[in-house]
C-alpha cells in the first residue's frame, strides 16, 4: 500500500517544523523532549501550598510503573474504559467517518486496538497518529500496529499534546482519541486552556472521543489510588529520583511516604508525597536550600471525577457536542464521542 506522506497528514504551515526522527516516526525540529525546565519545577516546590506538575512522573521508570497500575485489581479504570471501547466500538467507528486517527497520550496504544480494527472493517484503510512524548512507547506502538494491521498507515508524532494535534491538517477527517480520563489530570485552569487549544485545532470533520471517570463510592476512588501493593506509592514517590536526576538535587526517599485521599469538594483524588522527616534539599544552580518540614506534603498529583452530563455541558462551551455516550453497566465510567461544531450549531 503507498504510504501516506507528510504533506498529506499535517497542515502546510506545519510542515516545515516536523522531521522523520526514526521509521514511521515525526519530531519538531529543535525540541528537546528529554528536558524538563528547571524553572518550572522550583517555582511549583516554593509555592504554597507545594505542587508539581504531572508530567515529571513520566520519565522511563514511572511510565513503566504506571502500565503496571493499569493492571491492578483496585484500578478499574482501564478494565472498564477497555470494556466499553471492545464492546461499543463498532458503533464509534460508525458514527465518525474519518481517515484518520489520532490519540493523544497514546503510551502503547493498547485500547485504541478495538477502534482500529473496526475503522478496517468498515472503511478498509486508515491513517493511525498517536502523540506521545515517549519515544519507547510510541516504537512499541509503532512495531505493535504495523505487525497486526499492515493496512494502516501509522505515522507516530514525538511531541507534548498541543503541538501534535495542531499540526494535523484540518482538512483531514480526524477521530482524536483521549482514553484513560486522563482530563482528571488537569486542573481548574489546565481544563478550559486545554480544551480551547484542541477545539481550535479541529476541523469541521473531525470528533474527539473522550475517556471519563465518574463519581462513585469513596472507598472505590481511594482504593484505586492506594493499592495494597504499593505499586502507586512507588509511582507517585518515583517523582523526585527523577528531579534529582535531571537537576543535580538530592531528595531521598526513604524519608517521605505516600498518601492519598477522595476530596469531596473538589471531586478530585488528591495524590501526595509527605515528609516523615526535615529534609534540606539542595539544587544545583540555587543558591538556597530548599525546606521540606516533617509532616508537610507536596501535591504530585490530582484525579478529577466527573459527573458526565455537567462535563457535556461544559464541553459545549468549547463548541464540541455530544454525539453518543458510552459507560459499563456499573456506570463507574463514561466514553463520550463528541462533534467539533461551528459556535451557531453548538449552542
Amino acid at each position: 500500500m503507498k504510504q501516506e506522506t507528510p504533506a498529506n497528514i499535517f497542515a502546510a504551515a506545519e510542515r516545515h517544523r516536523w522531521h522523520a526522527s526514526e521509521p514511521g516516526i515525526w519530531s519538531v525540529h529543535g525540541a528537546d523532549l528529554d528536558s524538563i525546565p528547571a524553572q518550572s519545577i522550583l517555582v511549583t516546590l516554593w509555592d504554597q501550598p507545594r505542587w508539581l506538575e504531572a508530567y515529571h512522573l513520566y520519565d522511563q521508570r514511572g511510565s513503566e510503573l504506571f502500565e503496571r497500575i493499569c493492571d491492578l485489581p483496585e484500578y478499574y479504570l482501564t478494565r472498564t474504559e477497555n470494556a466499553i471501547l471492545e464492546k461499543h466500538a463498532g458503533d464509534i467507528i460508525a458514527n465518525a467517518p474519518v481517515r484518520c486517527i489520532a490519540e493523544l497520550g497514546a503510551g502503547y496504544s493498547k485500547k485504541t486496538v478495538h477502534l482500529l480494527t473496526e475503522q478496517l472493517r468498515q472503511r478498509g484503510s486508515s491513517i493511525f497518529a498517536p502523540i506521545d512524548v515517549s519515544a519507547a512507547g510510541l516504537r512499541a506502538s509503532r512495531d505493535a500496529v504495523r505487525a497486526a494491521f499492515p493496512a494502516i498507515t501509522f505515522h507516530g508524532l514525538h511531541a507534548r499534546y498541543e503541538d501534535g494535534f495542531s499540526a494535523i491538517d484540518k482538512n483531514l477527517p480526524t477521530l482524536f482519541v483521549f482514553l484513560g480520563s486522563t482530563i482528571g489530570n488537569f486542573n481548574h485552569t489546565d481544563f478550559p486552556r486545554f480544551f480551547r487549544a484542541l477545539s481550535a485545532a479541529m476541523g469541521p470533520k473531525d470528533y474527539l472521543l473522550l475517556g471519563a471517570d465518574r463519581i462513585k463510592s469513596v472507598k472505590v476512588l481511594e482504593d484505586a489510588y492506594n493499592d495494597s501493593r504499593g505499586v502507586t506509592a512507588e509511582f507517585i514517590l518515583n517523582v523526585f529520583g527523577n528531579i534529582n536526576h535531571l537537576l543535580g538535587s538530592n531528595f531521598d526517599r526513604g524519608k517521605m511516604r505516600y498518601h492519598s485521599w477522595f476530596n469531596p469538594e473538589w471531586r478530585q483524588i488528591e495524590m501526595y508525597a509527605v515528609a516523615n522527616e526535615p529534609q534540606e534539599v539542595r539544587f544545583p544552580t540555587v543558591p538556597t536550600a530548599f525546606q521540606w518540614q516533617k509532616d508537610e506534603k507536596i501535591l504530585v498529583e490530582i484525579s478529577r471525577k466527573f459527573d458526565p452530563v455537567r462535563l457535556q455541558e461544559q464541553l459545549r462551551f468549547f463548541d464540541l457536542r455530544a454525539v453518543e455516550h458510552y459507560t459499563d453497566a456499573n456506570q463507574w465510567f463514561s466514553v463520550m464521542l463528541l462533534k467539533k461544531v461551528a459556535k451557531a450549531d453548538g449552542s
